[in-house]
């Protein structure tokens, strides 16, 4: 590498998807400070070319979800990967850094570490969860993995990856208390009544298996709590129109807002949210909202996913805490008896203990992310 490149480290980024452009967008930012006059290229969505990121390609790309999907883009998602490592080889960067989108970003990482280059991977893959073997392909191709949560530090320490814990961009965007009265106002919800946000997650899939028992769960809480509402928070119009239908056949008759988006107004809104396993369940918990968690696979994916999955819970509070400390209710158990009974006692119980919990794990995981991440990267540099 030529000397000059000291005094104008080029660094390279490549996201997959919204979530990626948020943390690449919040990276350059913290770079560009101690680095003014950096330059940045890769694959980047909106916010990150927005922050003056060079694409090569754009991230649309990239964004494709479900098996089914990727099997009809397989080539010329293979094609971008392959242009995108031919051109860094011909142009190295300073340092690589592959955000998330782990089946692309690491086939990248390895070419490019294995020429010289430094990588670095922000974002684990769920390796403490299932294919435990990826974790020797990422030591072997990663200079650094940043992560956003402790337990999963703990997890690399185990097989010495170099790896820092840098908390997580959401814990340092929600402040620590989230008022119930504005987002109820902003929804069009009465300020007073008890107040259920229900969230069937945000795949076509999800939407399908979950709405139904979601829905029979609110029925039966609904003749428990008479003044019950219920908002709940549709990712797109597709997504809005499939719950529809399905209030048609399941869940007439309850008082029902559905909103655009907006989940975590809605969650804060709420008393009391009913939602699917994700990063859901880790924005609900930094809102500081009591929540159950109920969620249904396919059957044939669920007994494949038992033998590999090696994690005592599915929820993020629970993985955080290392406790079972919000109620899971998976596949069989996730019954509109089950789901009702748990919601029900959580609207008549006093939840300040558990809420205090979430507090202490907000504070944990509320770690300056992206100055932190610019750090580790600097490192490097």
């Amino acid at each position: 590498m030529s000397h000059s490149s000291s005094h104008r480290p080029h660094i390279a980024l490549v996201a997959g998807e919204v979530s990626g452009d948020i943390l690449g967008a919040g990276l350059i930012k913290a770079l560009k400070k101690r680095y003014p006059n950096a330059r940045f290229s890769g694959i980047a969505g909106p916010l990150m070319k927005a922050e003056g990121c060079e694409a090569l390609f754009d991230m649309e790309e990239l964004s494709v979800m479900g098996l089914v999907e990727v099997l009809g883009r397989l080539p010329r998602i293979l094609k971008v990967r392959r242009n995108t490592i031919q051109h860094y080889l011909g142009n190295p960067p300073d340092v690589f850094v592959g955000i998330d989108a782990p089946d692309f970003n690491l086939g990248v990482e390895a070419k490019l570490h294995a020429a010289g280059i430094k990588t670095v991977h922000y974002v684990s893959p769920s390796v403490w969860a299932w294919k435990q073997k990826r974790v020797f392909k990422i030591k072997a191709g990663c200079n650094k993995v940043l992560v956003f949560l402790p337990f999963e530090k703990a997890f690399y320490d185990r097989f010495d990856v170099p790896c820092e814990f840098v908390g997580h961009t959401l814990a340092d965007q929600i402040p620590l208390q989230s008022d119930k009265l504005p987002a109820r106002d902003k929804l069009g919800l009465s300020s007073d009544a008890p107040t259920l946000a229900l969230l069937p997650g945000s795949r076509n899939a999800e939407v399908g298996l979950l709405s139904p028992v979601y829905l029979q769960a609110a029925k039966r809480l609904h003749a428990e709590i008479p003044n019950l509402q219920i908002v709940v928070p549709l990712v797109n119009a597709r997504r809005r129109e499939q719950f529809e239908a399905l209030v048609e056949e399941f869940g007439k008759g309850l008082p029902l807002t559905l909103v655009d988006g907006q989940a975590r107004d809605a969650m804060a809104a709420s008393d009391v949210v009913l939602l699917a396993s994700g990063t859901a369940t880790l924005e609900a918990m930094l809102v500081k909202r009591p929540m159950v968690v109920g969620y249904r696979f396919n059957r044939l994916t669920y007994e494949i996913g038992k033998r590999l999955v090696k994690t005592k819970y599915a929820a993020l509070p629970n993985l955080l805490a290392d406790d079972m400390l919000v109620q899971e209710f998976i596949q069989d158990d996730c019954t509109p008896e089950n789901l009702s009974a748990e919601l029900l006692r959580l609207f008549k119980q006093d939840n300040n203990a558990l809420l205090a919990r979430f507090e202490e794990l907000h504070q944990t995981i509320r770690r300056d992310a992206d100055e932190r991440a610019a750090a580790a990267v600097a490192e490097l540099l």
